[in-house]
């Protein structure tokens, strides 16, 4: 049988939410003062777009085949990221073999360690990773989900992260995960306040509903281990990120000091089986969650998966749409997966890279039948609405 080689890569910048999904506008929830690394100063503290948290935008990655086939994938990245992809990693893949992933990606990994090794250089390899894998696909006419080795289960269940777990709570979903709103530069009145906004929606949905924080590496671990017991009585299922992702030693003790029953979770900032493996070996976490679009990609998330299996670790993805659904699928070991409320107020369902992909399925009622991804490749396309620019070229 004839493989179709790879006749073209290009790279594309697009603003305005979609992948870059913090890049949205006034009134949206998920700028809404919420607990940061920059909160210490105050001029920083209200929004997270003033310290330039979507200066990059999304990265749009398209690898044309001899047959014609076109796979793409969106990341967060913008203009630096398309520089990479057109003045370094094309060499890897034009007049590579469509299935020749594993050693393209190995490829791009040595070939950038210089200066690469996290950070903006992987989310641009994971953004390659996902097209390749986009396109394979397209060229056997499979979904994603049947060429990781099929699905282990027949739907799919989801937690919601934003403003109102209340509300998720009607739409169906297993749990809301809530952002954190103050960290410690805001002393003992924001720690109370935290802990009375969890009190409050503790009362509103009930003692079975799920409730996490998301502390978005923001804490320090005297602060992040008062505020898991103090959420004790309230039934904070996990704490979530609380501390900067490279202090390995401060996660293990965290865990260590955390309430009995209640999970510590990270990776959303982690990157690689390298990285994933400081957290796995030095016992810093419950659950991993590393995001496809920023880990490494699928050829990347199936290592680090497979290394968190021997460790009885869970991996829940963090929200990157269908990029980390078709995985989900797939894995004994993610037993569930999370989806962004990106409507403004958290009070509907919507697309979670709305406006940059079409035919982008959503939980109904808080699940997904699998059905909904029997598309070939991720099973979505470009919008032709979005104003693409390509900044470089090889």
């Amino acid at each position: 049988m004839s493989i179709p080689t790879i006749k073209q890569v290009r790279a594309f910048v697009l603003r305005g939410g979609g992948a870059d999904y913090h890049d949205q506008g006034d009134g949206h929830w998920i700028d809404d003062h919420i607990s940061t690394p920059m909160g210490k100063y105050p001029e920083y503290r209200q929004s997270r777009r003033s310290f330039g948290i979507n200066v990059l935008g999304t990265l749009v990655v398209e690898i044309e085949a001899s047959d014609g086939n076109v796979g793409f994938a969106v990341t967060t990245g913008g203009e630096p990221a398309a520089y990479i992809v057109e003045k370094h990693l094309a060499r890897f893949l034009e007049g590579a073999r469509v299935t020749d992933i594993e050693r393209i990606w190995d490829q791009m990994y040595n070939s950038t360690l210089y200066y690469g090794r996290k950070g903006l250089v992987i989310n641009t390899i994971s953004g390659v990773d996902l097209a390749l894998w986009d396109l394979l696909g397209k060229v056997r006419r499979e979904p994603v989900h049947q060429l990781l080795g099929g699905a282990v289960r027949d739907e799919l269940q989801f937690y919601a992260t934003g403003a109102r777990p209340d509300l998720a709570q009607k739409m169906g979903f297993i749990g809301g995960k809530m952002p954190l709103h103050h960290g410690p530069s805001e002393g003992e009145e924001g720690l109370k306040k935290n802990l009375e906004e969890l009190a409050t929606m503790r009362e509103r949905v009930g003692p079975d509903f799920w409730l996490m924080f998301d502390c978005w590496m923001s804490l320090d671990l005297n602060y992040a281990t008062r505020l898991a017991r103090g959420a004790r009585e309230y039934g904070l299922k996990w704490i979530e990120e609380a501390l900067p992702p490279d202090d390995y030693w401060g996660y293990a003790e965290l865990r260590r000091n955390a309430p009995t029953g209640m999970m510590v979770t990270t990776g959303e900032h982690e990157a690689t089986r390298w990285g994933f493996r400081m957290l796995l070996e030095m016992g810093c976490c419950d659950i991993i969650q590393p995001d496809v679009g920023w880990c490494g990609g699928v050829t990347e998330l199936l290592k680090i998966s497979a290394l968190a299996d021997a460790h009885n670790a869970l991996v829940v993805p963090h929200g990157s749409s269908v990029y980390s659904y078709h995985f989900v699928a797939t894995r004994q070991n993610s037993p569930f997966a999370e989806f962004l409320m990106m409507a403004p107020k958290a009070d509907q369902v919507v697309p979670m890279f709305h406006p940059q992909l079409l035919g982008e399925p959503v939980p109904e009622n808080g699940r997904m039948r699998l059905s909904r991804l029997d598309q070939p490749g991720f099973g979505v396309t470009l919008n032709p609405e979005c104003q693409l620019h390509r900044p470089y070229t090889h």
